[in-house]
């Protein structure tokens, strides 16, 4: 740095030249930081914004499970029972585990099938039980680009790599709006709007900040949303606080397995505030009356007790999974049932006396996984068409915010360097204790992002700074 660190700048008095330095190096720092940060966090949520537009539009446009299949309605629809039994013989050795009622009067009902050990998907025409088209379940577009969303096809890594890009994303947000802050007489109603006039990387800037500014809010909705899912800050930290209590079920005996158990894959069908939730299991006198003689069941049954109960349009069924398995009504917006996540409502039956063992709705919700509910038909976009245009241009901000940051690096490096050309750190920077206790307080709140900041916080200063050709590769 410049004497101008340490000295008194000319033509100022000491106290407004020192309020100068100051700023100065809080501006370096904060640009250091959304550099460094922006060097992990660019691909990733460039990554993520591409992947997502992939979900948004193939489930807008040929659904997630089928539901877009269209039919010709031609009077009263076969039964239930006689669909399923379709869908089983076109497979020959299968049985039926999941029913999914048809969005309405002219799509198909969807049938999931277990068949040599792979499950399939089968979509059946209700009106006459053909069969209209067998895929295999989590073979298509989306599953795919959903498979590297959320785990870049590598597993717990690939979900951890993205966890910390995630918290990273947040840091990336607070240093970009401190850069984007108006200062040196330039007016608020100016940074608000993109220098068109401007020419080379002023203009490249100009629109980078005015874009990150707009989105800044939505980012941190959909980050906030993701990292929910994640394994160690969701999995382990918020929804582990938020469950839905099974205790809440009076005298309700619990099976050994949750309900994350009805998930399939990558794919999450079962409610944020349920997942860790243990299923109630059957075989007991438990409950309260349902179905008004004792089992067994049929689908044609359930379905009609299940309209009995308000399920309208589409909403899905699983069957009981062995001794003790009961079966599933469930409909919730975030996997694409309904537009309204305060519809959400799930609802478990003994397989043997009908009974209600549990029967949970938006309401009964915590309040960050009511939250949750919101955030996540609002993060797949499945709240209307306004929500698949609002989310659309977000996820090409995204990607515009990721290739502007690249090119204004680029525009700014040295050429012909062998160089990084990060933005240089400032000495002596005021308020390091400060900086430090906020890292730490992230440590506490996201852990994966506070161990990383702390390492290379660490990195920086102890290494960067000390082994002089890695401090200019990097300078």
């Amino acid at each position: 740095m410049s004497n101008t660190d340490t000295q008194a700048l000319p033509g100022l008095p000491t106290h407004e030249a020192t309020g100068k330095t100051l700023t100065r190096k809080l501006y370096l720092a904060a640009w250091r930081w959304h550099f460094y940060a922006g060097l992990y966090v660019a691909p990733f949520l460039a990554m993520l914004a591409i992947t997502g537009l992939i979900m948004l539009w193939v489930s807008a446009i040929d659904g997630r499970d089928g539901e877009k299949i269209a039919v010709t309605p031609q009077g009263e629809q076969t039964s239930i029972l006689a669909q399923a039994s379709a869908a089983q013989t076109a497979l020959h050795e299968g049985h039926v585990v999941e029913y999914i009622a048809p969005t309405a009067a002219d799509r198909s009902a969807v049938f999931r099938v277990n068949s040599g050990g792979e499950a399939k998907m089968v979509a059946v025409d209700p009106y006459t039980s053909e069969v209209l088209q067998i895929w295999s379940r989590q073979a298509g577009w989306y599953d795919f680009a959903s498979d590297i969303h959320g785990t870049l096809l590598i597993g717990d890594l690939g979900d951890r790599l993205i966890e910390i890009a995630a918290g990273f994303g947040i840091v990336l947000i607070v240093t970009g709006l401190y850069l984007w802050w108006p200062r040196d007489g330039q007016g608020l109603g100016k940074a608000l709007r993109p220098d068109l006039g401007a020419r080379g990387r002023s203009f490249w800037k100009s629109l980078h900040k005015t874009t990150g500014l707009y989105v800044a809010v939505l980012l941190v909705v959909f980050l906030l949303s993701g990292l929910s899912w994640a394994g160690v800050w969701g999995e382990k930290f918020v929804q582990a606080w938020s469950t839905f209590p099974a205790e809440k079920w009076d005298n309700v005996p619990l099976s050994d397995k949750t309900h994350a158990s009805l998930n399939h894959g990558a794919i999450k069908d079962v409610p944020w505030a349920l997942e860790q939730t243990p299923l109630p299991a059957s075989g007991s006198d438990a409950g309260r009356a349902g179905l008004p003689a004792p089992g067994p069941f049929n689908l044609d049954e359930i379905v009609a007790f299940g309209r009995s109960l308000g399920y309208e349009g589409r909403f899905r069924v699983a069957t009981p999974r062995g001794d003790t398995g009961v079966w599933t009504l469930a409909q919730d917006s975030m996997s694409n049932d309904s537009t309204d996540p305060a519809s959400d409502r799930t609802v478990h039956i003994d397989q043997y006396t009908g009974n209600v063992l549990a029967d949970v709705g938006f309401a009964d919700y915590s309040p960050a996984g009511k939250a949750m509910a919101v955030g996540i038909a609002f993060h797949e976009g499945d709240m209307g068409l306004w929500n698949l245009v609002l989310n659309t241009v977000f996820c090409l901000s995204v990607i515009f915010l990721s290739v502007s940051g690249l090119v204004m690096w680029w525009m700014r490096r040295p050429s012909r360097a062998l160089r990084l050309a990060a933005p240089p750190l400032p000495a002596n920077l005021p308020l390091w204790k400060g900086a430090v206790a906020v890292m730490l307080l992230v440590s506490l709140l996201f852990p994966l992002v506070g161990i990383t900041l702390l390492a290379l916080l660490a990195f920086d200063v102890l290494v960067i700074q000390r082994v002089k050709p890695l401090a200019r590769l990097l300078a």
